[in-house]
C-alpha cells in the first residue's frame, strides 16, 4: 500500500471532490482517478459512492480514514525525527480542562515556547472523560488530566501534584464562624458550580448527597473566573481546586471555609497513548512539565483535613 495512495485519498476526502483534489495536489485528474482505483484494487473495495456529481465515503472508506490520517502523521514525524536536532519543530496537539488550561499550563507552555518556537501547540479544552477519548483516537497526542488518580489499561498515566481543593465564600459569610463546616451546613446554600461533567464537581455533589444534601438553587457557569466573580459578588459559595482561587484568598476577595475534602480529592494528571511514539518535541514537552511540577509539589504541598483546620 503507497503512502502516496493514501495521502490522496485524504485530500479527495478533504476536498471533497476528485477534481478539487488534483487542483490541491496539482495533478491532473486522471491521476488522482488512477491512484485511488489502485487502492481500491489493493483492498478489494471501494472507498467512495460516486452519486450525482457527489463523492461519498462508503463503508470502508470510513474505515480506512483513521488508518490513513494516523500514517500521514507519522510520516510527518518522521520526517521531523530526522531533521536537524539544533532546531525543533513540529505540532503538538495538548488537551485540558479549563481550570489546569488556566492555571497550571501557562508557564510550561510559556517556557516550551520560549526554547523552541518553531513547534506549533494547539490546545483543546474539554472534561476530562471527553480528553481521554481524544487520545485515545490520536486526536491528541497528550492531555491533562484533573480527576481522583486513575489507571488507564491502554494509556501511560503519570501524577504530577495532588490538588488541594477549597470550599470559598464571600467575605463575612456566616459559616466561616465554624469551625469545621458540614454537608449539612450547606442544604439551604446556593451553590456556583463548574459545567456538568466537571470531575471535582461530580465528587463534591456525590458527597453532599452521601449525606442527605441537595441544596437548591444551584447555578452553573462555564467559567472558574465568572464562578470567582459572582462568590465575590455574594451569589453563592462554590467549591474549587485551590490553584484557581489562591490569588483572591490572599488578597482578601474571598474567603475559605473550614471544609474536609478527603472524598473529594483529585490530581493533576497527564496521560498518552500507551503505543503513541514520542517525538522530540513530545519528548521535550515532557521534560518541561516534569520541571515544573516539580516545582508545583516543592512549593505547594498537599493540604489535608488535619493541618486545615489547625491553620
Amino acid at each position: 500500500m503507497e503512502s502516496r495512495h493514501l495521502f490522496t485519498f485524504l485530500v479527495v476526502v478533504e476536498t471533497g471532490s476528485f477534481t478539487r483534489a488534483a487542483q490541491k495536489l496539482d495533478y491532473a485528474q486522471s491521476s488522482i482517478t488512477a491512484q485511488i482505483q489502485a487502492l481500491e484494487a489493493e483492498l478489494g473495495q471501494p472507498l467512495f459512492d460516486r452519486i450525482s456529481k457527489k463523492i461519498i465515503l462508503t463503508d470502508a472508506g470510513r474505515r480506512l480514514l483513521p488508518y490513513a490520517q494516523e500514517i500521514s502523521r507519522m510520516h510527518t514525524l518522521a520526517e521531523v525525527a530526522l531533521r536537524s536536532d539544533t532546531e525543533l519543530s513540529g505540532a503538538l496537539r495538548i488537551g485540558a480542562p479549563e481550570s489546569l488550561a488556566a492555571f497550571r499550563l501557562p508557564g510550561i507552555i510559556k517556557e516550551f515556547r520560549g526554547r523552541y518556537p518553531q513547534v506549533q501547540i494547539t490546545l483543546k479544552p474539554g472534561a476530562c472523560w471527553e480528553l481521554t477519548e481524544f487520545v485515545r483516537s490520536g486526536e491528541l497526542d497528550l492531555v491533562f488530566l484533573l480527576q481522583p488518580e486513575t489507571e488507564y489499561r491502554d494509556l501511560h498515566t503519570e501524577t504530577l501534584i495532588h490538588e488541594a481543593m477549597a470550599l470559598v465564600t464571600p467575605l463575612g459569610h456566616p459559616l466561616l464562624e465554624l469551625a469545621e463546616v458540614l454537608p449539612l451546613h450547606l442544604k439551604d446554600e446556593t451553590i456556583l458550580h463548574t459545567e456538568t461533567g466537571c470531575t471535582y464537581r461530580t465528587l463534591f455533589e456525590r458527597h453532599l448527597n452521601s449525606h442527605g444534601v441537595f441544596p437548591d438553587p444551584k447555578l452553573e457557569f462555564w467559567s472558574v473566573e465568572a464562578i470567582k466573580q459572582c462568590v465575590m459578588a455574594g451569589l453563592g459559595l462554590s467549591f474549587l481546586p485551590m490553584i484557581t482561587v489562591q490569588s483572591e484568598l490572599a488578597e482578601g476577595k474571598l474567603a475559605r471555609l473550614q471544609w474536609n475534602d478527603e472524598s473529594q480529592r483529585v490530581a493533576t494528571q497527564i496521560a498518552y497513548h500507551h503505543k503513541k511514539w514520542k517525538s522530540p518535541a513530545l519528548a521535550e514537552f515532557l521534560s518541561t512539565i516534569q520541571k515544573h511540577a516539580a516545582e508545583w509539589r516543592n512549593g505547594a504541598p498537599y493540604t489535608t483535613k488535619s493541618s486545615l483546620l489547625s491553620s
